[in-house]
């Protein structure tokens, strides 16, 4: 598995990648003529999202709600985009506008347990209880299949207990996200998760990489590195549609990225769509003169119809 994973490289993740992408595509849009996209502003979505984190962390939420915004615009499939804008906003004070983006974020990713808690306790200071309830079941249901042994074990009590307090008559008032530190403590802690996550796929932890790759995403963003790790992930715990979703995303924001490029065309072999797969491989063979582990490994995948490891 360590030579799978070579592609990643650990310093591009300090800095910003990919190129900048509009919000609404670009001049090729339906139709064939140039689109409102065009005469908008461009961001990069992840250069955009570590200026939101720089600002949330310097308590500047109103500043880092309209960063987080412009990176969920940028690359609207990425749900760490919609929760931090969520998060930014009610620590702001806006809790009525936190609620679309975090429903956003549950509703891309289910998965991680901070999103769904944030999303229960606005809804709790809105007195829209019976949502929240809802939110606080899906926490409570997924703390009794945990039976304190998964690895979000201790998130999920300590959900269940944040969205119970909010719902309680009563209850405390202010929203329950508070900054994490200083910018630089937070660029180390993903630096740290990254490492972690890709530890713990190299010794198919799947459950526990994912939680390390979601600390290493709320440092740096949509970071194609990150994305494809997930992707890759939830391919190994059988959850294809997901593992798309993530794929896709990493080539959103980086076109090029080979290590996403070749991973997504294994999907597509994995479902038997051996054109897809070699549309996949064309791609590899024309970024890769002289050529590259990903392809040669990708057209191992599609020769075979599956893992040539296997």
């Amino acid at each position: 598995m360590s030579r799978r994973l070579r592609w990643i490289v650990l310093g591009a993740l300090a800095a910003p990648c990919g190129p900048a992408l509009a919000s609404g595509g670009g001049s090729g849009g339906m139709g064939g003529g140039m689109t409102p996209s065009v005469e908008a502003p461009q961001y990069d979505p992840v250069a955009e999202f570590q200026k939101g984190d720089a600002a949330f962390q310097a308590g500047k939420y109103k500043d880092a709600a309209h960063y987080f915004e412009h990176a969920a615009d940028a690359e609207p499939s990425v749900a760490m985009d919609w929760y931090r804008l969520g998060q930014a906003r009610a620590a702001a004070g806006d809790i009525k506008g936190s609620l679309h983006p975090l429903e956003k974020a549950v509703k891309l990713d289910p998965a991680p347990v901070d999103a769904r808690r944030d999303y229960a306790v606005s809804l709790a200071k809105l007195k829209q209880t019976d949502k929240a309830a809802a939110q606080l079941s899906e926490l409570k249901a997924r703390a009794a299949a945990c039976n304190d042994t998964c690895a979000q074990a201790a998130d999920l009590k300590a959900a269940v207990a944040s969205v119970e307090a909010a719902l309680a008559p009563g209850g405390p008032t202010a929203w329950l996200t508070a900054p994490a530190g200083p910018a630089l403590a937070s660029v180390n802690m993903g630096d740290a998760s990254y490492v972690r996550a890709v530890s713990l796929i190299n010794e198919r932890r799947y459950e526990e990489a994912l939680l390390a790759l979601d600390k290493a995403q709320m440092a740096f963003g949509p970071h194609p590195d990150i994305l494809t790790y997930k992707g890759y992930v939830w391919r190994k715990l059988g959850q294809l549609d997901r593992a798309e979703s993530y794929y896709k995303a990493a080539l959103a924001v980086a076109p090029n990225h080979r290590g996403a490029t070749e991973y997504y065309g294994e999907l597509k072999v994995i479902r038997g769509d051996l054109a897809g797969a070699r549309l996949m491989l064309t791609r590899l063979d024309a970024q890769c003169a002289f050529g590259c582990v990903e392809a040669e490994d990708l057209r191992r995948w599609i020769a075979r119809g599956g893992d040539p490891a296997s």
